[in-house]
């Protein structure tokens, strides 16, 4: 079995409301998102899970979607946390990639991130 990962940036704004409120979490506020893509299987005659060109092609499509928006206003997202963002760029991705296997999404400045996995 083997697995092929690609990752893409982008920068979100967003606000929060959590048990911990705090008065940065209430106001706009944003991030610099690190998401990371994992396919799993097995490689085809060429010797390749998936062309990277598509693998590309599909995380631009969900990039555009999440870079120097804001998160609030995307159907289906709000309120963005590190999971929803995991589970909304899952389902971005589903059907259009053969052995989706991961999504993480990381916060790197903070050290923070979540993952929706496949299991």
């Amino acid at each position: 079995m083997h697995q092929l990962s690609k990752s893409f940036i982008f920068e979100a704004a967003h606000t929060l409301r959590r048990d911990i409120e705090t008065e940065s979490s209430r106001r706009i506020h944003g991030h610099s998102y690190r998401a990371k893509v994992t396919l799993r299987g097995e490689p085809d005659a060429q010797g390749m899970l998936l062309d990277l060109g598509h693998f590309t092609q599909a995380l631009e499509q969900v990039r555009q979607k999440l870079d120097h928006h804001f998160l609030d206003d995307i159907p289906g997202l709000p309120p963005a946390t590190l999971e929803r963002l995991c589970s909304y760029i899952w389902h971005e991705l589903q059907g259009k990639l053969t052995g989706l296997y991961q999504v993480e999404v990381s916060r790197d400045m903070t050290g923070d991130s979540a993952v929706y996995r496949l299991d």
